[in-house]
């Protein structure tokens, strides 16, 4: 039998998202976009909230383009507030839409956003090895970085937390625990150490 990160055992949602996306690092802005929306609208949810709403998010977010949130009107807020298939707060959808401008901006600023954000891990995921769940974080000084400039961009619902969660699910800190399969396995995707 696997042996896997505690949470990933309770839904069996939660054990696909773990055995084949979190801590993989992503490099497709695009991705990083969708993650970066998912993960505020997660703020003081559950994840398997948001993991059971994310086809519906695709759908109502015009599959996370942020060319076209960033056009989007009170009309099309209105409707999206309308919507059960997503979390329905209206700062939360607001915030969807100025983090689309602000992710353009960032975007044409570095090039890339993936550019702009794995900065603050210099470009390399930091691996972690922790015994047991009680021992991984819920931020850390990067992340703690990561938010105050992104807030200073002007993106919204990205505190410390929420940022080092972005951090989890894109790669840019491995913190599955030491036992857990993915642990070795993501870290090879990186061929590096830190």
């Amino acid at each position: 039998m696997k042996i896997r990160c505690g949470w990933a055992n309770s839904d069996p949602l939660y054990t696909e998202y773990h055995d084949k996306e979190w801590g993989v690092p992503i490099h497709n802005d695009r991705k990083l976009f969708e993650m970066l929306i998912l993960e505020g609208a997660q703020a003081g949810l559950s994840w398997i909230t948001i993991l059971r709403k994310r086809e519906n998010y695709r759908r109502a977010f015009g599959g996370f383009n942020p060319t076209k949130i960033a056009n989007y009107d009170r009309r099309k807020i209105k409707s999206l507030l309308a919507n059960d298939g997503i979390v329905r707060n209206k700062l939360k959808v607001e915030a969807a839409v100025a983090n689309a401008k602000a992710f353009l901006h960032t975007q044409k600023e570095f090039g890339t956003f993936d550019k702009y954000i794995w900065r603050f891990v210099n470009g390399v995921p930091i691996q972690n090895a922790w015994k047991n769940l009680k021992h991984v974080p819920a931020l850390a000084a990067e992340s703690t970085a990561m938010s105050k400039d992104l807030k200073r961009r002007g993106f919204n619902f990205v505190g410390p937390t929420i940022c080092y969660a972005f951090m989890q699910a894109t790669g840019m800190v491995n913190d599955h625990i030491s036992r857990c399969f993915r642990h070795s396995e993501v870290r090879k995707l990186t061929g590096q150490m830190r």
